[in-house]
Parts: structure tokens; C-alpha cells; sequence
């Protein structure tokens, strides 16, 4: 197998992306972002049928406030309301520069080609401006500059058809507090990292799961048993559209920080994963579940292996 080489290129990165425009001229790379909030560090089936290449119980927001901790940042959240509070909330925050907003329902974002209606898709965006009548944003789906009228914003922002979040979410008053390099922001994350491969969930985190949810190995094994036989058309489409674009990117940079923060069995081990998690791609683009099955199966034991490598340590 030829040596890892880090992935540049587009891929469903919006809050890391999102946040590194708000860091600004301070931005830590979008990779250490990424890896900080620690979505490389596990794998999910939700109520036994929907997989995500990220933490037994993670989402986004799970990760964010440990993430900003780690890379040395603060920022204000608030959330609630009805649309009217929302928007004078928003306004009042871009009196200060841009807002960074999220979640939000991708399937309100008609600027971009093919949105119809909610898909029940999370998404985050950087607000730059707002009138009467629309919003000016940069969506890192590929369209900065974007504009959308201030009604699709507003019911994309309620966030109705998301799995988490509260409705009209924003973060403001981003703020270094700490000069951490990428390397030290990296090891910080390496905690948590551990915590989020052990599945050991707080008990509030644990009930709000569906029934059959899954992690790790157990959710590998069990989605390769789902698909073997034939793909379910939904199923397939949420792999090769997202999951596996962004799982193995994820897998890839946490491989390139862990390995420049002196992990180098650990980064090993992510890099594998990238590679195996990336290898799904063909296969279910063309329908061979039993490939992909076999694949999933080589994924399975690599999370366990993870674990017990950070836990080694250096």
C-alpha cells in the first residue's frame, strides 16, 4: 500500500469550512478542524438503518464546543425564538461582522441546482449580509456570494426536518484566546477522541438515540449484512452522495494530524480506515453490495484497534 497522501479538493466539509472563514486570518488548517471536533473517531448506524463515518451518538454540534476549546477559540451560541426574534438577533449580530449560522435545512437553500424542498439534510453557512427581502451568504457546498430570498433563509433556519439542533441557531463573537498551535490543538483532541471510540455516552446523550442504534464495529458489521444482498435505493443514495465522501476524508485528515502530532500507529490505523471507507464508493455506485460488504467487514475491527492505539499513546 503507497504511503497516505492528504486529500485536497471539495467534499462536505460546511461547518469546518465555516468556521475557518470566521477564524479568519488565524485559521487553523480545515483539517484540524475537522479531526478536533473529532467526527473521524467512530462509526454510526442510527435506529439500525441510517450509517454516518462519524461517533457512536456524535453530531456536529456535539463536538463543536471541545473542538473550539482545543483549537484555542471562545464563541457566543443562541438559538430560539420565532422568526422575527431570530431576524433581529442576526441583524444585530452583523453589526459586528459575519454570523455563523447553523443548522440549517439544506433542502431550503434553492440557490443551489436541484433543492426542491427538506431533505432532512444539516448544513451551516457563513451570513454576510441581510435586507428586507434577502440574505447574502457564502454556502461552502461551492457558492460564495450566494444570495437567497429572506423566506427560503428563514424556513431553512427553523431547522423542522434536522435530526438535532435547535431552531435558528447562530454563533457570534468568535475570539482567540489562546495561541495553540495545530499540533498541541490536535493532541488536546486526543481525549475525547478515545472517549467517542469507547461509545461511552452520557445517559441523556444514550436515551436520545433510536431504537437499534449502533456503533463502530457492530455498525459496520450490520450495515454490510443491509446491504450485501441489495441496497435500498435511499440507503445507497446517502452513501455515495455524503457518507462516504466525507467519512473518508475525515478518516484521511485525521491520519495527516495524527501523524504530525507524533501519533504514527494511530495515524496508520485512520489512514486505513480512509482508505477502506473510500473504497465503498465504486461499489455501491454500481450497485455491488457484496463488495462493499466485504469492504465493511475489513472495516469493522479498525475501530477497536484505534482506540487501543491512542490509548498506548505515543
Amino acid at each position: 500500500m503507497s504511503a497516505h497522501v492528504p486529500y485536497v479538493g471539495s467534499g462536505p466539509y460546511c461547518y469546518a469550512n465555516s468556521f475557518a472563514m470566521l477564524f479568519g486570518a488565524e485559521a487553523p488548517a480545515v483539517a484540524v478542524i475537522e479531526t478536533a471536533t473529532c467526527s473521524p473517531f467512530g462509526m454510526q448506524l442510527v435506529g439500525g438503518r441510517l450509517p454516518f463515518f462519524d461517533p457512536y451518538g456524535w453530531d456536529p454540534e456535539a463536538g463543536f464546543d471541545d473542538a473550539l476549546a482545543a483549537l484555542g477559540w471562545t464563541s457566543e451560541v443562541s438559538s430560539g425564538g420565532d422568526a422575527g426574534t431570530a431576524l433581529d438577533r442576526l441583524r444585530a449580530a452583523l453589526a459586528d461582522g459575519p454570523v455563523w449560522v447553523g443548522p440549517v435545512e439544506m433542502g431550503h437553500l434553492r440557490h443551489q441546482p436541484g433543492i426542491t424542498g427538506p431533505i432532512g439534510a444539516d448544513h451551516y453557512v457563513v451570513v454576510l449580509a441581510v435586507d428586507d427581502e434577502r440574505v447574502l451568504m457564502h454556502d461552502p457546498q461551492g457558492y460564495p456570494y450566494a444570495t437567497l430570498p429572506l423566506g427560503d433563509f428563514l424556513a431553512a433556519w427553523r431547522a423542522e426536518t434536522t435530526d438535532y439542533g435547535a431552531p435558528y441557531t447562530l454563533r457570534t463573537g468568535f475570539e482567540r484566546v489562546a495561541d495553540v498551535s495545530e499540533v498541541d490543538a490536535v493532541r488536546a483532541s486526543v481525549p475525547a477522541a478515545i472517549r467517542w471510540l469507547s461509545a461511552d455516552l452520557p445517559a441523556d446523550r444514550a436515551r436520545a438515540l433510536p431504537a437499534g442504534s449502533v456503533g463502530n464495529g457492530d455498525a459496520a458489521e450490520r450495515l454490510a449484512a443491509l446491504i450485501e444482498h441489495g441496497c435500498e435505493e435511499p440507503l445507497r443514495e446517502h452513501l455515495i452522495d455524503f457518507a462516504v465522501q466525507v467519512g473518508a476524508r475525515r478518516g484521511g485528515d485525521a491520519a495527516t494530524c495524527l501523524a504530525r502530532a507524533g501519533y504514527p500507529e494511530p495515524a496508520r490505523i485512520a489512514a486505513e480506515q480512509a482508505r477502506l471507507i473510500g473504497a465503498l464508493q465504486h461499489p455501491l455506485a454500481v450497485g455491488d453490495g457484496a463488495a462493499a460488504a466485504a469492504v465493511l467487514r475489513l472495516l469493522a475491527p479498525t475501530y477497536e484497534q484505534l482506540r487501543e492505539a491512542l490509548e498506548r499513546g505515543r
